[in-house]
């Protein structure tokens, strides 16, 4: 089954691909191509890991995160659901 084209908005297309491949939604897939497309693919690594694992994070933390990702079902969620659901976005 062939792909469709990622669409107009994304810069960097091979890098969209391959980050959809790694399993990466395509909302991140997008955000992180169009970043190195603005600047340079290592300039985007470097800036990466700033944040610490998010099992050091509080609840209230991981749902402030997660609001601000608008992560449907939020509220309801474990600390554990809601580690998965961020990392999975």
């Amino acid at each position: 089954m062939p792909r469709s084209t990622p669409g107009p908005s994304v810069k960097d297309p091979e890098m969209y691909e391959s980050l959809r491949d790694d399993g990466a939604s395509k909302e991140k897939a997008a955000r992180i191509s169009n970043a190195a497309a603005n600047s340079s693919r290592s300039a985007v690594g470097r800036r990466g890991g700033q944040s610490g694992d998010y099992e050091d994070w509080t609840k209230d933390e991981l749902v402030g995160r997660a609001r601000e990702l608008d992560i449907r079902g939020r509220s309801t969620m474990s600390k554990s659901e809601l580690i998965s659901a961020l990392r999975s976005h």
